[in-house]
């Protein structure tokens, strides 16, 4: 009989993570270097689905507007139609009266491709309303504080990581929605970072709460941002977490024993997804390309 399985990396785990790890586990991944790409015979398969991760955007400055406009390019010879936007979506207290100058401006051309936007909150944009207004502002196309979305063969599950979330009922649901998933590929994205190189820690909350529920239902990757630069992990557990919150600004990064690949630039990631692989790219805001890696699906006989 054929086992379908990902293999995976322990890379920086707690104690926490050693004892799920003794579980059987669904769905464990393998994140791939830029020199093991070469490594991976070309898939056979068609791509299922291309989508771009941008974070901490929300600036109205040229930064912001500087990526943009590489994400707009990229859009032209790559097309895509989805960009996940991982919170702080406005600066510097989530007013939305400003929502023309940092989100439909820097990305009009982007917009009037029909491209879609899906926000979650940072901890900027709860200062004002409690981020209520962005909540409901359609060209963020957030179904509320926290939701899934399908796409083909890949499912996302949008999280509000901020302090004052409501994990009461957030925790259950994604728990069931995790469960009940049949998606081979499972994509989590929140503003907080679990593992992070910068400025702010890597939440030992979040850990705490989103890592079994990460290892026991497959979850490939965790999009965030909150840390002004790019780091891309290698996978801890089953799961590669990307920091894509250079989106407008940038801060100092350094590395860690599970880093794969930081920069402290502004850039964005493509991600693109087939049958048996993901593939993330990090491109700065001359498009140019500064790191590529890729969790790959293995068959066993």
């Amino acid at each position: 009989m054929n086992v379908t399985r990902r293999e995976f990396l322990l890379a920086g785990l707690s104690a926490l993570t050693f004892a799920i790890l003794g579980k059987s586990l669904r769905g464990l991944t393998k994140e791939r270097s830029e020199t093991e790409l070469d490594l991976i015979p070309p898939s056979p398969d068609t791509l299922l689905l291309r989508f771009v991760a941008v974070a901490d955007t929300g600036a109205g400055n040229e930064g912001q507007y500087a990526v943009g406009r590489a994400i707009a390019r990229y859009h032209e010879h790559n097309p895509f139609d989805l960009v996940l936007l991982a919170g702080d979506n406005i600066y510097n207290h989530g007013e939305i009266e400003k929502i023309e100058r940092v989100f439909e401006q820097p990305y009009r051309s982007l917009l009037d491709a029909q491209v879609k936007f899906y926000a979650c909150l940072g901890n900027h944009d709860i200062r004002t309303n409690n981020g209520n207004d962005q909540v409901q502002y359609p060209g963020f196309n957030m179904q509320g504080r926290y939701y899934s979305l399908r796409r083909d063969q890949v499912e996302f599950f949008v999280l509000d990581t901020n302090r004052n979330a409501n994990w009461q009922s957030q925790l259950p649901w994604l728990e069931t929605q995790l469960q009940q998933s049949d998606a081979p590929w499972k994509i989590v994205m929140g503003h907080h970072p679990l593992y992070t190189s910068g400025l702010h820690l890597g939440s030992r909350f979040l850990r705490r709460k989103l890592m079994p529920l990460f290892l026991e239902h497959g979850v490939a990757l965790y999009i965030n941002g909150h840390n002004h630069n790019y780091e891309r992990s290698r996978a801890i557990g089953n799961t590669t977490y990307l920091t894509c919150g250079a989106g407008a600004k940038t801060r100092r990064v350094g590395r860690s024993s599970w880093t794969a690949r930081s920069a402290s630039q502004l850039s964005f990631a493509a991600v693109e997804i087939y049958s048996d692989r993901l593939h993330i790219t990090g491109i700065d805001q001359n498009n140019r390309t500064f790191d590529r890696g890729a969790i790959a699906i293995l068959n066993d006989v």
